[in-house]
């Protein structure tokens, strides 16, 4: 285990940025305008950005990154506010193998290969980082990191409990075809110059934080902005 705080600086900074924020402030005015290398930025060379001839709006995120979990009721907020032209899609991240992200990685993929991904994406989360989780990386009380941090094993026990059998999952888990898109996922991450999460792609051409929306309340306008963009070919 390294010896290095469980988490970056970074993400513990931007945790108590998102939690600082409420979600029920009225949106940012429709006069609200956007500024490229400010509130979003631009991804070169693009990478593919539609799904069904819908514009995707991808979060890049881990089930063990403290900040998208605190990030989540704006997802749901932003996932139902995208227009009908526009589809949100997932990306887990794999950089930090310190705070257990390749082995949640693997879940996603294992999940989404199984079809369980929508059934337990919340539940990850909540195994993850409510007290009594079965998935936790840090004890409940002291907030160390767990030695040793939750293996595919452990999270194949929890998909049983979703109607899937643990040979299964890990069998699923451990499958060429996970294994090519972790492979996918991390070639994508760098294509996208992401370094932290949560971050968004839209349309495999702008990448946005909340930090760089400039408010939380200022997301969702400037992804449907984005997505506007894209739509209308500039």
């Amino acid at each position: 285990m390294s010896t290095r705080p469980m988490f970056t600086r970074a993400a513990i900074v931007l945790f108590g940025w998102l939690a600082a924020f409420t979600l029920g402030h009225a949106q940012a005015p429709a006069s609200e305008t956007f500024t490229e290398g400010k509130n979003y930025f631009l991804i070169e060379p693009a990478q593919p950005g539609t799904v069904d001839g819908k514009v995707e709006v991808v979060e890049i995120f881990s089930y063990a990154c403290p900040a998208c979990n605190a990030f989540q009721p704006t997802i749901k907020k932003l996932r139902a506010a995208l227009p009908a032209n526009a589809v949100m899609t997932y990306l887990p991240a794999s950089f930090r193998p310190d705070e257990d992200w390749p082995v949640f990685q693997r879940a996603y993929y294992a999940a989404q290969a199984l079809g369980i991904a929508d059934k337990v994406h919340d539940a990850l989360f909540d195994a993850v980082w409510k007290d009594d989780g079965t998935l936790r990386i840090t004890d409940a009380k002291t907030h160390q990191p767990l030695k040793p941090m939750p293996s595919i094993e452990d999270v194949a026990k929890f998909f049983a409990g979703h109607g899937v059998s643990v040979d299964d999952a890990i069998g699923t888990a451990n499958s060429f075809a996970v294994n090519a898109k972790m492979k996918r996922a991390d070639a994508l991450l760098k294509a996208y110059g992401v370094d932290s999460t949560p971050t968004l792609v839209v349309a495999g051409k702008y990448r946005v934080t909340a930090r760089s929306a400039g408010d939380l309340d200022k997301l969702v306008p400037l992804v449907n902005y984005l997505v506007a963009k894209e739509s209308a070919g500039h």
